[in-house]
């Protein structure tokens, strides 16, 4: 029976200096399949994501995966837990995640795509920025202001927190700091929009949301996906450490984001939202 995967897996290498070789050993980060099923009172049960993921804070994943989505909220989740269905092979059961519902599953259909994601790319985001507005609002300007300061320390902060990228040196990260730099919390995953997921699915699973007056930190790009997940959490400013994509700029802008791109050493990209940088 297979173990329970781990962030992590042992590789054997040859490891080639100049003209010399060497065989050791390297740890690779995980890459396995992760199946989010939703279940119901009445039975009812549906696959609504497969994704590629690094094993680890699953039930998180799951829980903002459903709320980035707008599937469903945290208090429309009853309980999550790894699936024990009989016809799941066992070695799978790790890799599946059942969330069971208090009300009955959401119209799947009505969101114009299906949830097959990979590592790579990750889920597009709805089928256009129509599709937000029907259930997200622009967020409110509030009272978060970030110096340059600041925004220069986030990277290596994000960095230090990092524990398995530090082993592996491949893995993106997603990190929520407090408007004065102070890190909350990192996760981390092959697909960056995982790590994301992952860190929005803790703070609904513990009452934190949304997210008004923190800062979103990623390790790569800023995409689509990034940041309508940041939109659905309330977070009002994202940044990252290269360069957005051209309809995240378009959301940012429309929904009264702040969106920080190329945020490298001392220097940074303000694509959106500069009324929340505290420049002179």
């Amino acid at each position: 029976m297979k173990t329970r995967p781990g962030p992590t897996t042992r590789a054997r290498v040859r490891e080639l200096n100049g003209s010399s070789a060497r065989e050791r050993r390297d740890d690779l980060a995980t890459e396995e399949p992760l199946e989010i099923r939703l279940t119901a009172p009445g039975g009812e049960r549906r696959t609504v994501a497969i994704t590629m993921r690094t094993p680890g804070h699953d039930f998180e994943l799951a829980a903002g995966f459903l709320h980035g989505e707008g599937l469903a909220r945290p208090g429309d989740i009853a309980a999550i837990a790894y699936c024990t269905d009989e016809d799941l092979p066992p070695q799978a059961r790790y890799n599946t995640v059942t969330v069971r519902l208090r009300g009955p599953v959401p119209d799947l259909p009505a969101l114009e795509r299906h949830f097959l994601t990979s590592s790579a790319c990750g889920v597009c985001g709805s089928a256009s920025l129509d599709a937000l507005r029907d259930r997200c609002r622009p967020l409110p300007d509030g009272s978060l202001r970030l110096s340059p300061g600041v925004l220069y320390g986030l990277p290596d902060a994000l960095r230090r927190g990092q524990g398995v990228f530090g082993k592996t040196g491949g893995l993106h990260a997603a990190g929520l700091f407090t408007g004065d730099g102070t890190l909350v919390g990192v996760r981390e995953d092959v697909g960056r929009h995982n790590a994301v997921d992952k860190l929005t699915g803790w703070a609904a699973l513990t009452g934190r949301l949304p997210l008004s007056g923190h800062v979103l930190m990623v390790s790569g790009r800023a995409s689509y996906e990034i940041m309508q997940k940041a939109l659905a959490a309330g977070i009002a400013v994202v940044c990252a450490v290269s360069a957005p994509s051209s309809l995240a700029v378009d959301l940012a802008r429309e929904f009264g984001m702040t969106l920080v791109g190329f945020l490298r050493g001392e220097r940074c990209n303000i694509y959106a939202g500069e009324e929340r940088i505290a420049v002179e």
